[in-house]
């Protein structure tokens, strides 16, 4: 198992009476893209500040590679910063800026030539060496922001969402490019981002911070096929929770009762810890629709709908789908089989919605037994 790069015990930040970070403890594996990922408010930013020696904290213990760092300021902490702004300097070239650090630190000239060849190599912009920040776009900026946080060869790499000024088809180019480097020279990236698919396509794992703390820590396919609480399912992605009735157990599954009185199964595994009321959780992807007439194999769990609403998005179409009593899940459904419009469900159709037991999750409900859908749904 790789070695504990960061650690973070207890840590609370405190402004005035506002919690902003609430005792969070959490590891980061030597070389890993770790992302903390939320909403605004949640404290995500105040963590990677806390890091970075930016804050400090009200309470508790950060760690850097072994060596206690709480205290002390950032230019004495292994770590370089990459913000959203970038913070190039104008009047430098491109070369100045990336070696900016290693002249402050005295490095010979040679070696300064060397390293920021390799630097802008890495970032692919070889022969950018003499223009100015004011010469080239958002997406170069952001790379020659990169390279100068590199060049010094941090122990870890603290990233504040430094995509978010970019527009998406630039953005999506620079996941993958961070995710390129940051394997390339094998440091650790602690990445902090609002954003779900940008944290999912980078990170090797992910958490989740809501109100101060973070609600689930994991893989990105485990987050997202397996949240644990009501808020994972919703922040990442959209998420169908029906309120059911335990009815006990049949080999490897729990026996649930849905609100229309059909009977569901999920792995058993799922309910294991679960006390109080549970909802059944599952994402619009993994549905399908029939005709309501149709009969259902025994492997799968079903429920009765009418379909309310229809948009035709490319890749797939987006159901609204009524059960009753103006109770509403979500479905996409890719555009294979019914490939054209007049093939669509149309709003209307009696439909029968069914899905695997196994693509189920469980989280606490706490609502009632209200069937709701979480996430943000194309709905036009």
């Amino acid at each position: 198992m790789a070695d504990i790069e960061v650690r973070l015990v207890d840590v609370t930040k405190r402004f005035g009476d506002f919690v902003a970070v609430d005792a969070i403890s959490l590891e980061v594996r030597d070389g890993e893209f770790f992302s903390l990922l939320g909403p605004s408010g949640c404290g995500k930013t105040t963590t990677l500040r806390m890091l970075g020696g930016f804050e400090e904290p009200t309470s508790g213990l950060i760690e850097l590679h072994g060596q206690d760092v709480t205290w002390l300021p950032p230019y004495k902490r292994n770590v370089n910063t990459v913000f959203q702004n970038y913070a190039l300097f104008p009047h430098l070239s491109i070369a100045e800026n990336i070696a900016f650090g290693l002249k402050r630190r005295g490095v010979k000239a040679d070696e300064i030539k060397r390293r920021v060849a390799e630097a802008l190599e890495l970032v692919q912009l070889t022969g950018y060496e003499a223009r100015k920040p004011g010469q080239i776009s958002g997406g170069q900026a952001q790379r020659v922001a990169l390279a100068r946080a590199l060049i010094n060869r941090p122990g870890v790499l603290l990233l504040d969402e430094p995509l978010g000024a970019l527009d998406l088809k630039l953005r999506k180019q620079m996941q993958v490019e961070l995710k390129r480097i940051q394997q390339e020279v094998g440091i650790t990236f602690i990445y902090v981002t609002h954003d779900q698919e940008e944290a999912m396509t980078m990170s090797d794992r992910i958490a989740v911070m809501n109100k101060g703390h973070y609600e689930q820590l994991g893989e990105p396919e485990v987050l997202y096929e397996r949240p644990k609480t009501r808020f994972v399912a919703g922040f990442l992605g959209v998420s169908n929770l029906i309120p059911v009735k335990s009815e006990g157990t049949a080999d490897n599954y729990a026996i649930l009762r849905l609100p229309d009185g059909h009977a569901a199964r999920a792995p058993r595994a799922l309910l294991d810890g679960q006390s109080g009321p549970v909802a059944l959780g599952v994402r619009p992807e993994k549905i399908r629709l029939k005709a309501r007439a149709e009969e259902t194999s025994g492997q799968y769990n079903r429920l009765d709908g009418i379909v309310r609403h229809s948009s035709y998005i490319g890749v797939s179409t987006q159901y609204i789908v009524e059960l009753g009593d103006e109770r509403q899940l979500t479905v996409f459904e890719q555009n294979v089989e019914r490939a054209t419009k007049a093939e669509l469900w149309s709003p209307g159709e009696e439909v029968a919605l069914t899905w695997l037991p196994e693509h189920s999750f469980a989280v606490p409900d706490d609502t009632g037994g209200v069937v709701e859908q979480t996430g943000i749904a194309a709905v036009e």
